[in-house]
């Protein structure tokens, strides 16, 4: 499609300023006000397609090996940058000098503050290592007890909180933090992280949160950061609501959904509870979005025009995320030479897929 019929479809994104402000203890900067507006406007349009790790690294190379250029999967394959970026600062609370997928903490930033500057969403989760074993985030021992108030590494927690904070805040343009979304201890009703389900109670899950929360916004008083709360797909019993830890300590709804090579179960879930993540949030008068999505390899043809964009067109969503390209057996967008490559470029011409230059225009 000619990018001139596109643009006629898509139309120039504009500043919703009558969205009512969230009630919460520390002010947003204006820039963070700003991006909740952004989510807003953009629900209208379509949705934006993000990517994990999308400059950092993809298939065959890392930006670490050509700093210098701005490199995307994505924009190999489309000639359009994303328009969200999902990074993760795991092992950041360990004063690490990478994260858990090798990636500098310098590089983040500087990835970071240039997908802003270039009209990106930044979107941040944190697979933490577990505080009383020392493990990674898929050590199950019980630790959340530990670490709120009244726990044996409760200390230790505020000191990974700290350097949370810090790096936060350094990711920043003329001394002001960009806004970021933050979305911790995601996919809570699963039982794969130490914070999941039959790994601590679902009170103690809400403390964690909150506590969270109340450092990183009063006690180290960052104003930038949104926070998603985003559970995994829902199995028939699950109460999306169940860990929900009030309306003052979240800004956005989400959930995950992966496709495992099941595209009718897939869609199922993906309309299923889409439907209750839109009830929730326009109830509540928040954005919502697609927090987490894929299908590894991409081995189903015409996935993304034929299996996921139907089912995600009227959703009202903000944003999809698709999970990181870290190589040939574990990918989630295709790459240059790709068989699904075809099917991608179709996706992006479609009227409500809004990549970085479609929020841009």
């Amino acid at each position: 499609m000619p990018l001139s019929c596109k643009n006629d479809k898509k139309e120039n994104l504009k500043k919703d300023t009558s969205v009512e402000k969230d009630d919460i203890k520390t002010k947003r900067s204006i820039d963070t006000e700003d991006l909740i507006s952004k989510l807003y406007t953009i629900s209208k349009k379509g949705f934006a397609i993000g990517h994990q790790d999308a400059t950092s690294y993809g298939l065959n190379w890392k930006h670490e090996d050509s700093p210098e250029v701005i490199k995307s999967d994505v924009k190999e394959v489309s000639g359009k940058l994303p328009a969200v970026y999902g990074f993760d600062i795991g092992h950041i609370e360990l004063n690490n000098t990478h994260n858990l997928d090798s990636v500098s903490f310098t590089t983040m930033r500087q990835l970071m503050i240039d997908a802003y500057k270039k009209g990106g969403i930044i979107t941040v989760s944190w697979h933490a290592d577990n505080p009383t074993s020392n493990g990674d985030s898929w050590d199950k021992t019980s630790t959340v007890s530990d670490i709120i108030k009244g726990g044996k590494h409760h200390d230790k927690y505020q000191l990974w909180v700290k350097r949370v904070a810090d790096f936060l805040k350094s990711v920043e343009i003329n001394n002001q933090p960009i806004p970021i979304v933050f979305r911790p201890f995601h996919e809570m009703n699963g039982s794969w992280f130490w914070w999941g389900e039959g790994n601590c109670s679902v009170e103690d899950y809400k403390t964690l949160w909150i506590e969270t929360v109340d450092l990183l916004r009063d006690t180290h008083q960052l104003n930038n950061l949104l926070y998603a709360y985003s559970p995994n797909k829902l199995n028939p019993t699950d109460d999306y609501m169940k860990y929900y830890p009030g309306d003052e300590y979240v800004d956005i709804f989400g959930i995950d959904i992966y496709d495992f090579k099941d595209s009718e179960g897939f869609i199922n879930s993906l309309q299923h509870d889409l439907a209750i993540v839109k009830e929730i949030a326009d109830q509540k008068q928040k954005p919502y979005a697609f927090t987490e999505t894929g299908l590894e390899t991409l081995s189903t043809p015409n996935w993304f025009t034929e299996v996921l964009y139907p089912n995600l067109e009227n959703t009202g969503i903000s944003w999809v995320l698709f999970w990181r390209n870290a190589r040939p057996d574990h990918h989630y967008m295709p790459y240059k030479g790709h068989p699904i490559v075809d099917d991608f470029k179709a996706f992006e011409a479609l009227p409500k897929t809004l990549f970085l230059e479609d929020l841009t225009n």
